[in-house]
């Protein structure tokens, strides 16, 4: 019997700050995978409002509050390549990506395609954001902090704290 090459995928992404939907993928992907790498994008030309440094401790803590964390394999790494550049050094077979109405399709669907012709052996994987967590966006996130709204049921406790400071 031939042996299978353990499945590891990469879930790309700013993180800026994590928020409850980018969870939701995490802990929906875990289960289909062996491995799940979280890139996190440098992307210094978007101004993020934390270091790429920040960013990682912050996804580092709230694994944590994922059921058995210490029973899947979880890395958590920065990039600053192509995204299927990074996946090929990961030895990464999928990518997943988070799916919200409408708004993020035209975009995921063209970056499938130019990963595709990038690299034709690794495969997308679009996970639907659950309900709740639709119109979740970290720029929105920055947006509600920024004007003194509520974070509660955008980000933990832990995130919202840090993303207040930045403001303060």
């Amino acid at each position: 019997m031939p042996h299978n090459p353990l499945l590891i995928g990469v879930y790309p992404g700013t993180f800026d700050p994590v928020t409850f939907g980018h969870m939701d993928i995490i802990s929906r992907a875990l289960p289909l995978l062996d491995k799940l790498v979280i890139g996190v994008a440098e992307n210094a030309g978007k101004g993020p409002l934390f270091s790429l440094e920040e960013r990682i401790e912050i996804l580092k803590t709230e694994i944590k509050s994922l059921p058995n964390p210490e029973e899947k394999e979880i890395s958590i790494l920065g990039f600053n390549n192509l995204l299927v550049q990074f996946a090929e050094t990961q030895k990464a077979r999928v990518l997943v990506r988070g799916l919200r109405p409408v708004s993020d399709f035209e975009y995921e669907f063209q970056m499938a395609g130019t990963n595709r012709k990038l690299a034709p052996h690794i495969e997308t994987l679009f996970l639907m954001a659950s309900e709740p967590y639709q119109l979740i966006a970290s720029r929105f996130v920055k947006d509600v902090a920024r004007l003194g709204g509520e974070l509660s049921s955008f980000v933990s406790p832990e995130v919202g704290i840090r993303v207040r400071e930045k403001y303060n």
